[in-house]
């Protein structure tokens, strides 16, 4: 017996094409495949489409009639992990990172769910354009993880050239259960800062440290430290992070090197916490290197920052609302602040316009079973891969569905009716 036409044919082929965009993640700035893939999609939708905008990144635009101008974002680049979730469709791709190494690249962060989310969503979208008026201005977005797309976006005219939205919707694959969605008014993402220490002393033997000023002690001194900021420095009413996610110093067991690289990265939510926070950075760097007795001074350069995230508490009145009728009142929750961090709030600074992003559930629901509060949820949360893990890996479905179904209906209720135009 031939199987049944698919209800909604336009969405036809979108798991596999999330599939093919897990297997060939690419590095930021670097995402020409993917803004390929995407581009093609878009016109065989009846998308205007133009490539190249900050780079890499992909518009879309569709209009219906007279009506408001409604952004929907999603990111598209991949991280410099290598991929251990053993799925069959694993990425084991390599590329060359923006310092000239060689690097295994996975979509660590679930960028390449956000993308299928988002074409699914622009073909519903056009598939029903009699039901809706206005503009639908599609952000295809590279190098999120770098801080730098949604800012070279800006700078490459977006809204000069494509209009500007009266509101700027998206979400992020998180380990909440795949067919939740979760959505916080008010501060919902922190500011990031990411830094770049470079340690100096004096290298020689390793035989004989009383001749040298070893930029490893200074370092590991340094690390600890630096963990006090948090724990001494800010309120405990306040929320603040800092990780050294990497140090980088000699070559051999017997060699004292010269100096010592850390990578730093600054989570907050409040600006006075974030100025508190550099400052003590800063202080324990060079007081350190003073204490260690450095010939050089440190150096200290910032080499990503950007704001947090706030989502308008009326815009995301309007837009729980909508996202409740779409999937029901038990699979929208309130997660609260999440520490981690994102772009798309400079889309919305750029915009003039208010910002609704939310987390979309992409943790396998088996899992989940026994929750019985959102507390539940949380706990079993906490336990599943999260991203930027080598396990990190959305479960397609619900995830998919889901994501196009929030991504739909959040930018429907922002869009005009036809029953609004003159004369209806």
């Amino acid at each position: 017996m031939p199987s049944s036409p698919s209800p909604r044919p336009h969405l036809d082929g979108l798991a596999e094409v999330y599939r093919d965009l897990h297997t060939h993640p690419e590095l930021a700035f670097a995402e020409h495949r993917t803004a390929c893939i995407v581009a093609e999609r878009l016109r065989a939708a009846g998308y205007e489409t133009t490539t190249g905008v900050g780079g890499t990144g992909v518009v879309g635009v569709l209009r219906s009639g007279e009506g408001p101008t409604v952004a929907v974002r999603a990111d598209m680049d991949a991280l410099p992990v290598r991929e251990q979730t053993g799925l069959p469709y694993a990425s084991t791709a390599r590329a060359t990172d923006t310092e000239g190494r060689e690097v295994p690249v996975m979509h660590a962060c679930g960028h390449d769910m956000h993308v299928t989310c988002l074409l699914g969503a622009a073909a519903e979208l056009a598939a029903h354009r009699d039901t809706w008026r206005g503009t639908v201005l599609l952000v295809f977005q590279p190098a999120e993880e770098l801080g730098g797309g949604a800012r070279a976006m800006i700078d490459d005219g977006l809204y000069e050239r494509f209009g500007r939205p009266e509101v700027v919707l998206g979400q992020h694959v998180s380990p909440l259960p795949a067919g939740f969605v979760g959505l916080h008014a008010g501060p919902a993402f922190a500011a990031a800062d990411s830094l770049r220490v470079v340690l100096h002393g004096r290298g020689g033997h390793g035989s004989r440290p009383e001749a040298c000023v070893d930029p490893v002690l200074m370092a590991a001194a340094t690390v600890q430290r630096l963990q006090g900021v948090v724990a001494r420095e800010v309120a405990g009413t306040s929320t603040a992070v800092v990780t050294v996610g990497a140090l980088h110093a000699g070559t051999k067991p017997n060699i004292i090197p010269d100096r010592a690289e850390l990578l730093l990265s600054v989570r907050t939510f409040e600006p006075e916490v974030r100025e508190t926070v550099l400052r003590a950075v800063e202080r324990i760097v060079r007081g350190e290197a003073a204490a260690s007795g450095a010939p050089r001074e440190p150096e200290i350069a910032y080499t990503e920052s950007f704001p947090a995230v706030v989502n308008d508490p009326a815009a995301c009145d309007r837009t729980r609302h909508a996202l409740t009728e779409a999937l029901g009142a038990s699979r929208l929750v309130d997660p609260g602040p999440a520490t981690g961090s994102e772009d798309v709030g400079l889309l919305a600074q750029a915009a003039g316009a208010p910002c609704v992003y939310w987390l979309l559930g992409g943790a396998d629901p088996t899992a989940f079973a026994s929750a019985r509060t959102f507390e539940d949820l949380a706990k079993v949360a906490r336990s599943q891969p999260s991203n930027h893990s080598p396990h990190f890996a959305p479960v397609v479905e619900p995830t998919l569905s889901t994501g196009i179904t929030a991504l739909t209906a959040a930018a429907r209720t922002w869009l005009g009716s036809p029953k609004d135009e003159p004369g209806r």
